[in-house]
């Protein structure tokens, strides 16, 4: 099966938003994009909006990967 490419996306922020995202983002060990990925991902689930796709390892926090839980 072909792994689809990533796709862009533009959004306009106010900079203190923009500012609390990068400090999540730095908080996670994640770049802006990838936090952003994440937010999105766990709104979904909350919400129970279908994610077809979406591994469940999307929500994984980069300093707990690779730990035995």
């Amino acid at each position: 099966m072909a792994i689809a490419k990533t796709q862009v996306v533009s959004v306009r922020v106010e900079p203190h938003i923009k500012a609390a995202l990068q400090s999540a983002a730095e908080r996670e060990l994640r770049s802006v994009a990838n936090m952003m990925e994440v937010m999105v991902v766990a709104y979904c689930r909350a919400q129970g909006y279908p994610l077809e796709g979406v591994p469940d390892e999307t929500l994984a926090n980069p300093k707990q990967r690779g730990t035995a839980a």
